[in-house]
């Protein structure tokens, strides 16, 4: 259960944010989006900074996924990880490669279940999530795996945005919404 109520979503003052939300969305709002609601600066700037993080990157869809899961599992957000697992399923990600997540320790020295630059990424994923400083050895693979400097500061960024996402909601308590509902 959150920590705190969710506001209503239907005032005159939040009109315009939740429809934006619902936009970008595709009809809907989550609860990670209602809670955000408490601070309508904030609900806005999430939205459209998560907005363009999720879609107007040149990183493969795959590996933006595929940082976000573990992520969530580095950071024991459940809830960004039943968001994003169906994701990185249809950006050609593998259901062994999402289970084998759920031990990001183990993913990350398999090298048979994930290709030099997926192992780079969840590498990279895992020092920034929990020591925030990455080894020379770690970037260095990092960039020999992304094809220029553009998609290497992409990663970089989304690994903390999901971060920032992962700590809001479980700071918050976030509740995962009803399959039927989503």
């Amino acid at each position: 259960m959150a920590k705190i109520p969710y506001p209503p979503d239907d005032t005159d003052e939040l009109r315009e944010i939740v429809q934006a939300i619902r936009e970008r969305r595709g009809g809907g709002l989550l609860n990670l989006d209602r809670m955000l609601l408490h601070s309508p600066p904030l609900a806005q700037g999430w939205n459209r900074f998560v907005g363009t993080v999720r879609s107007d990157l040149a990183l493969a869809p795959k590996l933006r996924e595929l940082a976000m899961c573990a992520v969530a599992v580095v950071n024991y957000a459940a809830y960004e990880f039943e968001h994003h697992a169906p994701e990185f399923i249809k950006a050609g990600g593998a259901m062994e490669q999402l289970k084998a997540l759920l031990d990001i320790d183990a993913a990350v020295a398999d090298k048979q279940l994930f290709d030099a630059a997926e192992a780079a990424v969840l590498q990279l994923t895992l020092e920034m999530s929990r020591y925030v400083a990455v080894s020379d050895a770690t970037f260095q693979a990092v960039q020999t795996a992304m094809p220029d400097e553009r998609h290497l500061v992409e990663l970089v960024g989304v690994i903390s945005a999901y971060n920032m996402v992962s700590r809001f909601l479980v700071a918050m308590d976030i509740d995962q919404e009803p399959k039927d509902s989503v």
